[in-house]
Formats: C-alpha cells, sequence, structure tokens
C-alpha cells in the first residue's frame, strides 16, 4: 500500500513495486482519475486505486478494509504529505493551515501504521511485514523562511519511525524511513515556486535535484527482503543535500 500514490514519489514507488512483482494499493486523497492513472501502468499485477484521507481515521480503516481483496498487507509506504504550500517565515503562517499539515503528515502516518501494526504484526496472527514512512531532509535542515512546520513534521516522522521500530521489532515487522532532498515533483510548483529546483541546485553537492524513481528505488528495497536487517534507519537520498 502506498499513501499518496498518485503521483511524485508515490507513484513512482508504485510502479516500481509493481515492477518487483507487488500487488499494489494506489492510495489518493482527491485526484482519483491521476490514481486511476498509474493503476493503468502497472501490468502483470493486481492493483487497485483508493480514495481516502490519511488523517480520518474512518478513512484509513475503509483503505486498509478494501485492500484485503488483493490479500494479506506485506508492505506500507506512508508517503502521503503536504507543505501547507504557502511559504513563509513560522510567524507568518496560519494556525489552521499548520494543524492540516501535523495532521496530515504525523496523525496520517500514525494512523497508517497502526492499521499495518495491527494487520502484519504476529502478535495479532499476521505474517509481518514492512513499513516504510516517507521524511525529508528538511527535518535536519529545519526549512528557514520557507516550511518551518513541514520540516518539524518530518522530524516527528523520523522519531515515530525510530520508536515503533524498537516496539515491533520481534513481530515480524521492520519500521525504516527514507529522506529524500530535493526532487523534481509537482510540490515546488504547487507552493509558487516553480523555479525553486532551479534555484537551489547550486547547493546540493551533486549539483541537481533528485528524480522521484531514484527515491523510489531505497523505498522499494528497504521494504524487500534485502534489507532484513534493517530497522529503525532513516535512509537520506538526497545527492548530499
Amino acid at each position: 500500500m502506498v499513501t499518496g500514490g498518485s503521483r511524485g514519489i508515490g507513484a513512482a514507488v508504485c510502479r516500481l513495486a509493481a515492477a518487483r512483482g507487488y500487488d499494489v494499493v494506489v492510495n489518493y486523497a482527491a485526484d482519483k482519475d491521476a490514481a486511476q492513472r498509474v493503476v493503468d501502468e502497472l501490468t502483470g499485477v493486481r492493483a487497485v486505486a483508493v480514495g481516502g484521507d490519511v488523517s480520518d481515521a474512518d478513512d484509513v480503516t475503509r483503505l486498509f478494509d478494501t485492500a484485503n481483496a488483493l490479500g494479506p498487507l506485506v508492505g506500507l509506504v506512508n508517503n502521503a504529505g503536504i507543505t501547507g504550500n504557502t511559504p513563509g517565515r513560522l510567524d507568518e503562517h496560519a494556525p489552521e493551515v499548520v494543524r492540516r499539515v501535523l495532521d496530515v503528515n504525523v496523525t496520517g502516518v500514525f494512523l497508517c501504521a497502526r492499521e499495518a501494526v495491527r494487520r502484519m504484526s504476529t502478535r495479532y496472527g499476521g505474517q509481518g511485514g514492512a513499513i516504510v514512512n516517507v521524511s525529508s531532509t528538511a527535518a535536519h535542515r529545519g526549512s528557514p523562511g520557507e516550511w518551518v512546520p513541514y520540516a518539524a513534521s518530518k522530524a516527528a516522522v523520523e522519531t515515530m519511525t525510530l520508536g515503533l521500530a524498537k516496539e515491533v521489532a520481534t513481530e515480524g515487522i521492520r519500521v525504516n524511513a527514507v529522506a529524500p532532498g530535493l526532487v523534481h515533483t509537482d510540490l515546488h510548483a504547487a507552493a509558487g515556486m516553480p523555479d525553486r529546483l532551479d534555484r537551489l541546485a547550486a547547493v546540493i553537492p551533486m549539483k541537481r535535484a533528485g528524480r522521484p524513481e531514484e527515491i523510489a528505488e531505497g523505498i522499494v528495497w528497504l521494504l524487500s527482503p534485502a534489507a532484513s536487517f534493517v530497522t529503525g534507519a532513516v535512509l537520506p537520498i538526497s545527492g548530499g543535500f
């Protein structure tokens, strides 16, 4: 299951996971057509698009119940996340926007991870599995002048990753995170900064932004048996930024 799977990093994860033989649940918040286009690209596996707000507990339960049609859950990618769009200093952000960022980026990860544990953990009769949370290098940079609340939400995701990994380490579940740096997605244009990647490329040691497919490689590796002894890790995929 990939939350926020209709575009960007999430869509890239869906494509790569399908190429590696996983059946895929493509979750979306609002754009059903975009999610269905991703599903239509996935050949040789079963795939379904399921709408739902990850910050809503009822939506999350319905999302996971719908996924049962594809068989036992073996992996969750908590990719859904928002910046709040309009960049600015912390003292310029509206409280309602910050609350929504925390609802989606933190509560959403909590609710989906909770549901996944209840289905995959051997404690509940499950067969085990893997959870990969999508953080951001902003968690350590702070994102000053742009999205400090977003950066704070991603720091919370990393702390949750570490704590949950320890809680379920003996229950057949591995929990890790990836921390992308600057990546070519529509996030920047949606925030009114279509030139952001071009402006910041010079500060990235590799002198370029990443591609969603490069982030997906790390996520799918963490889902796979190749990462069988990896849990509680945060993997930066950032070109050194």
